[in-house]
């Protein structure tokens, strides 16, 4: 059975609808379209205050005041992730003085000021905030990233409409590889009706493992392709290997997001709802950084961002695996399957890098119905995208990681190709390095997850 689901509308509260009613003329004017329902401008009155977003960016655009007052003003609440000052530093407060500490306007400020017999001691206070300011700083720019994601959910960065294709274990694998190219998806949940629930994803790796197993030759008709179905290659791949599948809740935050997807080392990550059971998106690296990327610009920059790939040593530099113009498919198939990696730049006989082969690209043979001939070699099988390919991505050592971050963006990749003065390939980095660099390595994720290791 297939199922293809089509999502309109909202499945937020009531109190979402509010706020999405408060901003709806501002997000309906926004070119960047729905990934601005995050945002919403700031409160103008006191009275407001505990009313706003989590993360109000505008604050960065749009107010005079110091960046420290608005790292305090525009932080989340209190859920144990919030940026704050060490103890050390945080005993030293400044007098108390209004429950306004966000107001702009000249008259609150005019109502705030102390009685003369407080002066000394608000100077005195104001002098120790402002001698914190500097070394609270670089800390809260470093980590701006990390309270961005923890004061988004998933729901925001999902579409208003989207199409979603889920897959019942009971079809056969062959025409759920169809249905994937016939409806421009690259992966699909899988329901099983006995359970009831989603037992899994079927993805275009899922395709590439089941050529890599059972091909023999273009003489010999793959048979399990043709005749197994989804359950039955479940049962026979994963054997005894049955692992729940990883999703998340529309509830939580981004970085609880980037943390599974990287720690899990999975490329989609379903949302499904936790109360209906309903599968509402396929949350990607690619669609996490783009969102990202929309606001960093109202957001101070860190001094990371100004470092070069060469010093912050992100990406794969050792051992990197590729491919000749005259390579066949099944053997980049093997190269796939054996090194789990998702893209293998082609070289030509001088070392330039010219093409790249990634696993998107097998499932045109789906498409062309050519998988009982994987003895081509990587140029004809790649001679289908000729028209609109406009070349590799690549970079280069020397560049910072903020041209590295808008270049994979604007170019809608999953990874860029390193190369040096001759084009010559130096390394890898993607999605999940970038990710990695920007979230979880400023919020000591990957550390902590070393030690329990």
């Amino acid at each position: 059975m297939l199922q293809l689901m089509k999502r309109f509308g909202s499945f937020r509260g009531s109190k979402k609808r509010k706020e999405q009613c408060k901003s709806s003329e501002r997000r309906q004017s926004d070119p960047r379209g729905l990934f601005a329902s995050g945002l919403s401008s700031s409160p103008s009155t006191p009275t407001q205050v505990t009313k706003q977003p989590t993360f109000p960016l505008e604050s960065y655009k749009h107010e005079p005041e110091r960046l420290e007052t608005r790292i305090h003003c525009s932080s989340p609440p209190d859920t144990g992730q919030r940026f704050s000052l060490p103890p050390s530093q945080s005993a030293a407060k400044p007098p108390i003085m209004t429950p306004a500490p966000c107001a702009t306007s000249k008259p609150a400020a005019a109502a705030a000021a102390p009685a003369p017999s407080q002066l000394p001691a608000a100077s005195e206070g104001m002098l120790e905030k402002l001698e914190l300011e500097d070394e609270a700083l670089e800390e809260s720019e470093s980590d701006i990233y990390v309270r961005f994601m923890r004061s988004h959910k998933c729901y925001d960065i999902v579409p208003t409409s989207s199409k979603l294709v889920v897959f019942d274990t009971t079809l056969q694998v062959k025409k759920a590889f169809f249905a994937l190219v016939a409806n421009g998806v690259r992966a699909a949940p899988l329901w099983e009706s006995k359970k009831q629930s989603f037992v899994g994803m079927l993805t275009i790796t899922d395709f590439i493992n089941i050529l890599h197993r059972y091909y023999k030759s273009p003489m010999v008709q793959i048979y399990e392709l043709e005749e197994h179905k989804i359950e039955t290659w479940r049962e026979l791949y994963l054997q005894e290997t049955f692992k729940p599948l990883v999703n998340i809740s529309p509830d939580a935050s981004l970085f609880d997001a980037v943390y599974s997807l990287i720690k899990n080392k999975i490329h989609r990550l379903p949302v499904i709802d936790p109360v209906s059971g309903n599968a509402l998106y396929i949350l990607t690296h690619k669609r996490i950084l783009k969102f990202l990327q929309l606001f960093m610009s109202e957001m101070p920059k860190p001094a990371f961002m100004k470092e070069n790939l060469d010093e912050l040593g992100i990406g794969t530099y050792h051992n990197i695996a590729f491919i000749h113009p005259d390579t066949p498919i099944i053997k980049a198939l093997n190269i796939f399957v054996e090194r789990r990696i998702s893209a293998l730049p082609v070289v030509d006989e001088s070392g330039k890098v010219v093409d790249i082969y990634s696993k998107f690209d097998v499932i045109n043979l789906a498409a062309e119905k050519t998988y009982n001939n994987l003895d081509i070699t990587v140029t004809q099988a790649l001679q289908h995208r000729s028209q609109y390919f406009e070349g590799v991505v690549k970079c280069s050592m020397l560049e910072t990681l903020e041209t590295i971050v808008d270049r994979i963006v604007k170019a809608e990749v999953h990874r860029l190709v390193v190369v040096n003065e001759a084009d010559s390939i130096v390394g890898i980095i993607s999605l999940s390095d970038i990710l990695q660099a920007l979230v979880l390595t400023p919020a000591g994720a990957k550390q902590k997850e070393n030690e329990s290791e």
